[in-house]
């Protein structure tokens, strides 16, 4: 009979162990800890204390409702951090910005604070859980928007872009979060109205100001069909933009059919 520790030592035992919480002693030298597919319901100040050479920590499919603010500091080595499939309501605190991989999908966050992912500098994975509804992505470094980045994100309603370096948004990318209310995309690089505002139904808010927009179209924020409802715009900022006032066509901004 394997224990839980000798189970989540030897590799080819490093999950499904049977674990309730983080085994105590593990090897100050260790560089991944496995820990996924257990029972484990909160990670505590200590649990960590001594790994500062971890390079990635699976910790997904557990119970996990609780991570102390401060059971990852000094691990900034740590390049993996994988929490999916637990019971988070709210994104953990104080986490290493070393991180290249973070992973929190299928958990019961609803909104993540802003400046969550400051100092991130080298992430490149970025997968949320579905039950958000804000998403601060704002005074990052991101150059473009693609179709894929907000596939699961169907409850959002609020996102913030501003201060990056957005210069492309792919055709098709808001499609997803048809819930989306507000949106930030001000202080960016953006040449043109992003494609597809005119399709969000609930859309109210836009802030696009200070760009590179030098023309608007006619059907950039409304729908092209007479007929097809949508919320009314309670504010749109297109200031410090290259466009002129006088440019942009009346009904650009005319009153969409109410829903």
């Amino acid at each position: 009979m394997i224990s839980p520790l000798e189970a989540y030592l030897n590799k080819d035992y490093t999950d499904s162990a049977g674990l309730t919480k983080v085994p105590k002693d593990i090897p100050a030298n260790t560089l991944l800890v496995d820990l996924q597919n257990n029972d484990i319901t909160e990670i505590k100040e200590d649990d960590f204390k001594g790994l500062d050479n971890l390079y990635a920590l699976f910790l997904l499919n557990n119970q996990i409702s609780k991570i102390h603010p401060k059971a990852f500091r000094n691990m900034n080595k740590l390049k993996i951090l994988h929490l999916s499939y637990n019971l988070l309501t709210q994104m953990p605190e104080n986490l290493p910005t070393s991180i290249q991989s973070l992973r929190l999908h299928d958990n019961k966050i609803s909104r993540l604070p802003k400046g969550a992912f400051k100092g991130m500098q080298d992430l490149n994975v970025l997968d949320l859980p579905p039950s958000l509804n804000e998403l601060h992505l704002d005074y990052n470094k991101i150059a473009k928007v693609e179709s894929e980045d907000f596939l699961r994100l169907k409850s959002l309603q609020r996102l913030w872009l501003d201060f990056n370096q957005i210069k492309y948004v792919e055709n098709g990318s808001f499609t997803p979060i048809s819930k989306v209310r507000e949106m930030h995309l001000d202080n960016n690089k953006l040449k043109k109205v992003p494609p597809g505002l005119n399709n969000l139904k609930y859309l109210q808010v836009v802030y696009l100001h200070a760009n590179s927009i030098s023309n608007v179209g006619v059907n950039d924020f409304c729908p092209s069909r007479t007929r097809v409802k949508k919320t009314l715009y309670t504010r749109i900022s297109l200031y410090a933009n290259p466009v002129k006032y006088w440019e942009i066509q009346p009904p650009t901004f005319r009153n969409p059919v109410q829903t």
